[in-house]
């Protein structure tokens, strides 16, 4: 119940969404998108300031808050401020990332953590602060923005893969535990998409000459490519709320692959692993007592 007397009067059709990385990309696309159906945004970014022109158009439904998720403090205080402001929280965005790229060997422990502080515990730890609040309303959805890379792999993506596998991997069971309570969890696979997050946005690790025909040649791709990307993030966010608005029902889609590109490498990945599996059967088979 909202107990906030000087909160926006909101339809019961409109939703209330709480959005992470609302600066650019996916999650500025969501914002606009969400507006312009007549629902509530609560827009986070680490420089609040930067979403000013978000605010400016539904003042009384854009809510502008500073979050970095990789601060369990202000976390917190960002899903109460949201809750008091909008007095519930109907869809609940892990759009909070960034890109990077180098091998293995080129990936120091510290870029390692910093990509899984941010894209997996920084959501996870996000999505157990608004989980309580959605299953005791027995309503809402947690949409996890994960990528292509969250099931397939391409060498010098391992630091970024390893955080969008375990986002989905921790999602799927969430799913499994929130159905029961009429709480969805919608896992977004985009393929590439004309975002920020290409060109010099990547992080990139010190390059070794070891990996120049492998993950050396997607860094020379990440460059060549950045403008260039098929995907429009504003035909993606109009998908993702289209998909959002229908109810929740036993035969709901718990992935949300974006782009051919994504539809195409997903397969692909999966007929490679239908292809191990079919050549090791026999011998799994013959390990049993």
């Amino acid at each position: 119940m909202n107990t906030n007397t000087n909160a926006p009067s909101l339809p019961a059709s409109a939703k209330v969404w709480f959005i992470t990385g609302a600066a650019s990309g996916f999650g500025r696309a969501l914002v606009r998108e969400a507006v312009d159906r007549g629902d509530a945004v609560v827009a986070t970014a680490r420089k609040p300031e930067s979403l000013a022109d978000l605010v400016a158009l539904a003042p009384s439904r854009v809510l502008a808050l500073r979050l970095d998720v990789t601060q369990p403090a202000q976390s917190h205080a960002a899903v109460t401020e949201a809750l008091s402001h909008f007095g519930r929280i109907d869809v609940l965005v892990n759009n909070a990332g960034f890109s990077i790229i180098g091998a293995v060997e080129e990936t120091s422990d510290e870029a390692l953590r910093d990509t899984l502080e941010l894209m997996f515990f920084g959501a996870a730890r996000l999505t157990r602060d608004v989980v309580p609040h959605l299953r005791e309303r027995g309503a809402g959805t947690i949409v996890q923005m994960s990528s292509m890379a969250g099931l397939n792999t391409s060498p010098g993506f391992s630091a970024y893969c390893a955080a969008k596998h375990a986002l989905e991997g921790f999602s799927e069971c969430l799913a499994h535990e929130l159905r029961p309570h009429g709480v969805r969890v919608l896992i977004v696979e985009p393929g590439t998409f004309r975002t920020s997050l290409f060109g010099d946005a990547f992080r990139r690790m010190p390059e070794h000459p070891a990996y120049a025909s492998t993950s050396g040649t997607l860094r020379a791709w990440v460059s060549q490519a950045d403008g260039q990307q098929p995907g429009d993030p504003a035909k993606a966010a109009r998908v993702i709320v289209d998909e959002v608005a229908r109810p929740l029902r036993p035969d709901a889609p718990l992935r949300l692959p974006l782009g051919g590109d994504a539809v195409d490498g997903i397969r692909q990945k999966l007929a490679f692993i239908a292809a191990d599996i079919d050549h090791g059967e026999r011998a799994a088979r013959a390990t049993a007592f």
